[in-house]
């Protein structure tokens, strides 16, 4: 096929793939996505030459640098960061007090949003893209080592970082008296004279002791 051809098919093939990734980035902002979308095929249009046979992660690889440069060129640095970051409520929701009152997602989600960029990068590209270790190096850059490498601390990472809000939460919990141990616990106490299922002890008088 020539490079006009290669470019097209994979234009057809990938073009909402590469939707879905710029939109998972940007928030969903419909005028945006089109902008970056657009970026990315028409760089792929300029270097149809340089298009691997599997050019997914290659694509992937051009819409990253061109959300940086969109978000540098539109002055929305800040605005991405606080949406891809600590802000809680760009998601639409607040972080509870009580882990028990969030799904282990919920847990998943806000830990995500703690890590830098790259390691919320490298962890999307194989949770939502679903791209094995050698496709994350193409989209990222980078040799597969170093690939699997960044993969691996950042789920290490991650899982710190839950282990983090954990311990957090529970100690404020114990904190406010918020904690479910002891609550609802029977009494230790003797039980009282005429309780249900108990009874007095019986004790002779004098005059019964005399008889006999």
């Amino acid at each position: 096929m020539s490079n006009d051809e290669i470019f097209a098919a994979a234009y057809r093939e990938h073009y909402w793939a590469v939707s879905r990734y710029v939109a998972r980035r940007l928030d969903g902002r419909t005028s945006e996505v089109e902008e970056v979308v657009a970026e990315v095929f028409t760089v792929a249009w300029r270097r149809r030459s340089d298009l691997p046979a599997s050019p997914l992660p290659w694509l992937y690889g051009v819409a990253r640098n061109c959300l940086s440069n969109a978000v540098r060129g539109y002055g929305r640095r800040r605005r991405l960061v606080d949406r891809l970051g600590n802000d809680e409520s760009a998601h639409g929701r607040q972080i509870v007090e009580s882990p028990g009152a969030e799904q282990p997602a919920d847990w998943v989600h806000d830990a995500l949003a703690r890590l830098s960029p790259a390691d919320q990068e490298v962890l999307r590209l194989t949770a939502w893209e679903e791209l094995g270790v050698d496709e994350v190096a193409v989209a990222l850059g980078c040799g597969s080592r170093a690939a699997a490498m960044r993969l691996h601390r950042a789920r290490h990472r991650l899982r710190a970082e839950i282990d983090r809000m954990r311990i957090t939460v529970s100690h404020g919990a114990a904190a406010s008296g918020t904690g479910t141990s002891g609550v609802g616990a029977p009494s230790t106490g003797a039980p009282r004279a005429g309780s249900p299922g108990t009874e007095t002890p019986r004790r002779d008088t004098p005059k019964e002791q005399g008889h006999g």
